[in-house]
């Protein structure tokens, strides 16, 4: 304490600094009660009483600040997490009411189911049928719909078996590494794969050499004749991709990888994507301009007929095929 500053002095320059606090407005209060020219004639031992004091209703304002706050986080964790809940609860089940209610009514507005009142509800449907063979030059009127008229939508499903697929790479790959090194994760996901799945399986790898090839050929038939029957890019896709997974099975990713990696991924999918963004991006700038846009339809029932639909067919079979396959790879080992 300074010779000419009584603790009076410098409790007021305390409060000047932080007036927020209710610990030093309560002490300048009491302070304030006694004027300086009383303070001034105390002697020393007045002064260390005075501290000594200040110094325990401070401790006392300390200890009820402390019992309120832990009063208080007493009944948030006891009260106030329980109507929180509650509220939370109510508030879910309102509003699932409100929506059932909202749809309900919605149905209940809705046309009977193709009455002949309803051309609106028709007419998108007589369109495909009358009209599609024509407009689009597919014999399968699916694959017409999903690549020709709805493209738009098939497109973005492709999108979306990508960005899955990247999110799983994201979520469960090993971790970067220099090519070639060998970490402690890849030692791990290692030995945990040949644990559960032994390698070098005869009758597999039997079954494998004559089914794998059959398999894939089968999946590029159902791709490349998905315009003309029961097919197309999905389920092509799918079958081509059940086939890697049979060869992975039986021969392991050491043999697999030297046809089908990482890279081949990426790449495969990119060039998918990108060429089926070009070729229906081509095809919507001419039917939103009403211009012919030069592509052939051919002769409907032959293999190179229906216009873009065979690549596009070819585009979403690979999407769907890499997609597959990664999945497994990621959830079966972390990587490829």
């Amino acid at each position: 304490m300074k010779k000419n500053e009584s603790f009076w002095q410098q409790l007021i320059k305390l409060d000047e600094v932080s007036r927020e606090n209710p610990l030093d407005e309560q002490l300048m209060a009491s302070a304030a009660d006694e004027p300086e020219s009383v303070l001034r004639e105390k002697s020393p031992f007045d002064f260390a009483f005075a501290e000594i004091q200040q110094e325990e209703k401070r401790e006392e304002l300390y200890i009820a600040e402390r019992l309120q706050a832990t009063h208080l986080h007493a009944w948030v964790d006891r009260k106030g997490k329980k109507w929180g809940r509650m509220a939370y609860n109510f508030t879910c089940v309102l509003f699932c009411i409100a929506l059932i209610v909202f749809l309900m009514s919605t149905v209940l507005r809705l046309p009977p189911l193709g009455a002949a009142e309803n051309p609106t509800n028709n007419e998108v449907a007589r369109r495909y049928l009358e009209k599609g063979l024509e407009e689009t030059g597919a014999v399968n009127m699916v694959a017409g719909m999903i690549l020709d008229y709805r493209a738009f939508d098939t497109f973005g499903e492709s999108t979306v078996l990508f960005v899955a697929a990247c999110s799983v790479l994201l979520l469960l790959k090993l971790g970067d590494h220099k090519s070639g090194e060998v970490t402690p994760a890849m030692r791990e996901a290692e030995w945990d794969d040949r644990h559960h799945e032994p390698k070098n399986d005869a009758i597999l790898q039997l079954a494998a050499k004559l089914l794998v090839p059959v398999i894939l050929l089968f999946g590029m038939y159902i791709v490349l004749a998905g315009h003309l029957g029961p097919g197309g890019g999905f389920s092509g896709g799918a079958v081509m991709g059940a086939g890697l997974i049979l060869y992975l099975n039986a021969f392991g990713f050491e043999k697999t990888g030297r046809f089908f990696t990482y890279k081949t991924f990426r790449w495969v999918t990119f060039i998918a994507l990108m060429t089926y963004a070009l070729l229906k991006s081509y095809s919507f700038f001419c039917g939103a301009n009403h211009l012919k846009s030069g592509i052939p339809l051919g002769t409907p029932g032959a293999i190179l007929s229906s216009g873009l639909i065979l690549p596009l067919n070819i585009c979403v079979g690979l999407i769907v095929m890499c997609t597959m396959y990664v999945f497994y790879t990621l959830f079966r080992k972390g990587g490829m």
